[in-house]
């Protein structure tokens, strides 16, 4: 869907991105993560034309992005930045409106896809639809800033630090709704982020720019089994490595027969989290619980010890 093709991007002297080249599939979440400057925001602002490349080629479903005006482009493709961007002047309703509106939808379709969308991310519309955004709180203004990202059903959306100021429950909230909703709708995500936490739970892959230079490009598992470089190495944190890999996967294939003792384990509980309770409540095994709640049989620390090597 998103094809980056040696693309560079000069600032007078400064390089702030240097030939990279990256390919976003149809449908997928790719996160990019990098410390501060190393050019992962220019790189983004360039696939909607807020930043034009200095040279290299950007193409969007084929076609050279640069094939359209640029304000005809930044229409088609959704843009989340932190803190949410909404119009304070403007309803929750006229702010996920705004795209549909310009594109000259009718006042009955864009009603009913605002109100799918405040549906969809548990806002009911009688409720939040006329309110302004200092009227709702962090974690809302957000959801009503992705619902307004999506409101023209866009192919491609283009999130740039989304949940940075969010507060941590309110975060991993945020992260979840952003899966659900891109499964839903299939769309091809390219986000930026700086934590690598946040960057394993959401990509189904992972591209690592360092000095303007894209250093790795992979899967989650690959990029912690494998890193390409000190430099990602040290990202991806040695020491947390074991349990990152962890929280890729669930425990529900992991379950073995017998019972346990103790606070049974949901069934798609993370491995991290079940190795988390397992070492808190100072026990070997710990029961395994299905949907309805009925005990499906126990996970064992030695079980999760062992998938927590590094893969072969």
């Amino acid at each position: 869907m998103i094809e980056i093709d040696r693309v560079t991007r000069r600032f007078g002297d400064s390089v702030a991105v240097d030939a990279v080249s990256l390919a976003v599939p149809a449908g997928t979440i790719v996160v990019v993560v990098g410390t501060s400057g190393s050019g992962k925001t220019t790189l983004l602002r360039m696939i909607n034309r807020l930043v034009e490349p200095t040279s290299g080629t950007i193409r969007i479903d084929g076609q050279d992005h640069r094939a359209l005006p640029a304000h005809e482009l930044r229409r088609r493709i959704g843009y989340v930045i932190q803190g949410h961007g909404l119009f304070p002047h403007r309803t929750v309703a006229q702010n996920i409106a705004t795209v549909p509106t310009l594109l000259g939808w009718s006042s009955a379709r864009i009603a009913a896809r605002v109100n799918e969308l405040l549906a969809l991310f548990q806002l009911d519309p009688a409720v939040f639809a006329g309110r302004y955004p200092s009227e709702l709180s962090g974690g809302q203004q957000q959801r009503v800033g992705v619902a307004r990202a999506l409101a023209a059903e866009p192919a491609v959306l283009l999130m740039d630090e989304p949940f940075g100021a969010l507060d941590p429950l309110i975060r991993a909230r945020a992260q979840d709704d952003l899966l659900a909703i891109q499964r839903r709708f299939g769309t091809t995500i390219l986000l930026v982020t700086h934590d690598m936490d946040e960057a394993i739970h959401l990509g189904d892959r992972i591209a690592v720019m360092d000095g303007g230079r894209l250093i790795q490009d992979a899967p989650p598992a690959e990029l912690l089994a494998r890193p390409a470089s000190p430099f990602v190495e040290a990202l991806v944190g040695a020491g947390d490595r074991p349990f990152r890999l962890l929280a890729l996967d669930t425990v529900d294939r992991l379950v073995e027969p017998g019972g346990a003792d103790g606070e049974p384990l949901a069934v798609g509980s993370s491995r991290r989290d079940a190795l988390a309770a397992l070492l808190w409540s100072g026990r070997r095994a710990l029961p395994v619980a299905g949907a309805d709640g009925t005990a499906v049989g126990r996970v064992t620390l030695d079980s999760l010890v062992r998938h927590a090597v590094r893969p072969a």
